[in-house]
C-alpha cells in the first residue's frame, strides 16, 4: 500500500514524521521545576502557619496588656478613691479636734472663772507677793514648781491677765515643800500689772495627819509657812542669784 502512495506523499509524510520526533525530543524535563515549586509551596504554607502562629499569640498578649492595663487602671482609681476618702477622713477628725479642744477650753474657762471667784472669796489669809516678771514667765514657773513638787493641776487657765492654778489634794512627801504626813492643797492666782510685773497670791489648805487618818489641828502659822515656801520656790526659779 506504501508503494501506491505518491512520492510527492512520501516525502510530505516523511518531513512530518521528522518533525514531529523532532519536537519530542527537544521538550525540556520539568521534574526538577515541579520538585522544587513544590518545596516552596511547603516553605510557604510553612511560614504562613507560622505567622499565623506569631499572630495569634500576638493576639493573646495584646489582650493579656489590655487586661493588665485595666487592672493597673482601677488600682489607680481605687487608691485616688481610698485617698480622698482618708483625705475626707482627715478633714473631719481635724474638724472634731478643732471643735473638741473649743469645748474643753470653754469648759476650762467656766471652771476656772468659777474658781477664781471661789478663790477671791477665799483669798483673805493668803500671802501675797509682787513678782518684776510678766504674767506669762511667772506662770511657767509656778507650774514647773508645782509639777516637781508632786501637784497634779485640777484647774489651771489663763484669762488675759489672770491666771488660776488649783491643785488637787494630796498626802505630801517632797524634799521642799512640807513633811511626810502633811495634806495640802494650793490656791494660786496670778495678776499681771502695768509696770510688767505680776502679783502673785497662794493660799494653802493645809492639813496634819495622825494615824488612822486623823486630823490635827493646824496653826495659822504653820499655813503661812507653808504658803510662803511655794513663794520662796517660785522666786529662787526666777532669780537664781537672789537678784530682784
Amino acid at each position: 500500500m506504501y508503494d501506491k502512495i505518491p512520492a510527492s506523499h512520501r516525502l510530505m509524510m516523511l518531513g512530518m514524521l521528522v518533525c514531529i520526533l523532532a519536537t519530542s525530543g527537544c521538550q525540556p524535563d520539568e521534574s526538577p521545576l515541579k520538585a522544587e515549586n513544590e518545596v516552596l509551596k511547603k516553605q510557604v504554607a510553612k511560614q504562613e502557619s507560622l505567622l499565623s502562629s506569631l499572630q495569634d499569640g500576638n493576639r493573646v498578649m495584646q489582650q493579656q496588656i489590655d487586661l493588665l492595663n485595666q487592672e493597673l487602671r482601677d488600682a489607680k482609681q481605687a487608691t485616688e478613691s481610698a485617698k480622698e476618702a482618708t483625705e475626707r477622713l482627715n478633714e473631719q477628725f481635724d474638724e472634731q479636734l478643732a471643735h473638741t479642744k473649743r469645748i474643753r477650753t470653754e469648759i476650762q474657762q467656766a471652771v476656772a472663772a468659777q474658781a477664781a471667784q471661789n478663790l477671791k472669796i477665799d483669798e483673805k489669809g493668803a500671802q501675797f507677793d509682787t513678782i518684776p516678771r510678766p504674767l506669762d514667765t511667772v506662770a511657767k514657773v509656778v507650774e514647773d514648781a508645782l509639777s516637781r513638787n508632786g501637784y497634779q493641776l485640777k484647774v489651771g487657765a489663763k484669762m488675759g491677765q489672770k491666771a488660776i492654778y488649783v491643785t488637787e489634794r494630796k498626802v505630801s512627801n517632797p524634799t521642799s515643800l512640807e513633811v511626810a504626813g502633811f495634806r495640802n492643797q494650793y490656791l494660786v492666782s496670778l495678776q499681771a500689772m502695768s509696770d510688767n510685773g505680776t502679783k502673785l497670791g497662794v493660799k494653802a489648805e493645809f492639813e496634819k495627819l495622825a494615824q488612822g487618818g486623823r486630823i490635827l489641828n493646824v496653826s495659822n502659822e504653820e499655813t503661812v509657812e507653808i504658803e510662803r515656801r511655794l513663794i520662796g520656790e517660785i522666786r529662787k526659779t526666777l532669780n537664781p542669784l537672789g537678784k530682784t
